[in-house]
């Protein structure tokens, strides 16, 4: 299993030399990635909710900009894959896009890890002014584009919403033919675009009855396109509340001890490629608490279960 860390970006976190500072630790942890993840904004009552109808949590509303810090981060490690979970990829041009993580591929040195998806808030699609309406259909031509931008000299594409004119765009990203792409999601649509057209699925901590349905889609997608399902890979983000005490087993997919939380997560990875990623932003208010708890996860993650000491 692969164990990867949020970047500190939110809340008390949204400062870039603090920022700069944890994500050389962590990486110094022995971790094997470092991710972002993208707000606009945090509306006071979102319409749709938050996470089954919670309050939209507070520090959402101060944030850094996810590919500034990943350039941050870029700067601040040498060996952590640095990504986005995920990033949202419609409110900005593609070709406009495309430009921007080529230059982080460059700046980390091949280590840029592409994670876009859809999104679930209306109110930032209105503040970005892009319609809310055909987010399926925008992103398979994002997608097109970003492919076109990656991999072909020179660089064409006419479609819907956009056209590129024969042209010259570089540099290229270092890792070819491209970065990696994985997608989120947690719908039918979006585990089909992931068996179909990306790297992998960025998922969730979830119960473990619902990752099986899932993500047969994504399996039978990639048959269908002739690919190879054991190809894709699977990071799974975890926005975890960590407990002192023991929490119901029902919850331990995000809720609990460490090792609770641990012990679900080990049993959601199925195969070697697969990632989990540990977001404690929400769970810790300081960087010393943060760079503990990451501690612990780690050593919790590393060990195999038959070596572990009897719970007490």
């Amino acid at each position: 299993m692969r164990i990867g860390f949020s970047v500190p970006q939110f809340g008390p976190f949204a400062d870039p030399d603090r920022t700069a500072r944890m994500c050389t630790a962590l990486e110094a942890l022995g971790c094997h990635s470092l991710w972002v993840a993208d707000r606009l904004l945090a509306p006071l009552t979102p319409a749709e909710g938050y996470a089954g109808g919670k309050e939209m949590p507070v520090r959402y509303g101060t944030h850094l900009d996810p590919l500034l810090a990943l350039g941050v981060a870029a700067a601040a490690t040498e060996r952590v894959r640095l990504g986005s979970s995920t990033l949202n990829a419609l409110w900005q041009p593609p070709v406009v896009l495309a430009r921007a993580l080529t230059t982080l591929d460059l700046i980390s040195r091949g280590r840029l890890e592409v994670g876009i998806g859809l999104g679930w808030m209306r109110e930032e699609y209105a503040a970005a002014g892009v319609p809310w309406q055909g987010r399926g259909t925008r992103l398979e031509e994002t997608l097109d584009v970003l492919d076109a931008v990656w991999r072909c000299d020179p660089v064409v594409h006419t479609g819907p919403l956009w056209t590129i004119p024969e042209s010259t765009v570089l540099p290229k990203p270092l890792q070819s033919p491209r970065p990696p792409i994985l997608l989120g999601g947690f719908t039918p649509p979006a585990l089909e675009r992931v068996g179909r057209r990306a790297d992998g699925w960025l998922g969730a901590s979830m119960p473990l009855p619902y990752l099986g349905g899932l993500w047969a889609v994504a399996v039978e997608a990639a048959e269908r396109a002739g690919r190879d399902p054991a190809a894709l890979r699977r990071v799974f983000r975890v926005n975890a509340d960590v407990t002192t005490a023991e929490a119901d087993p029902s919850e331990t997919h995000h809720r609990g001890t460490v090792r609770q939380i641990c012990d679900h997560l080990r049993a959601m990875c199925g195969a070697d490629t697969d990632e989990v990623l540990v977001d404690l932003q929400l769970t810790t208010d300081s960087p010393e608490q943060f760079l503990d708890l990451a501690a612990a996860f780690m050593a919790e993650l590393a060990e195999p279960p038959a070596h572990r000491p009897p719970r007490r």
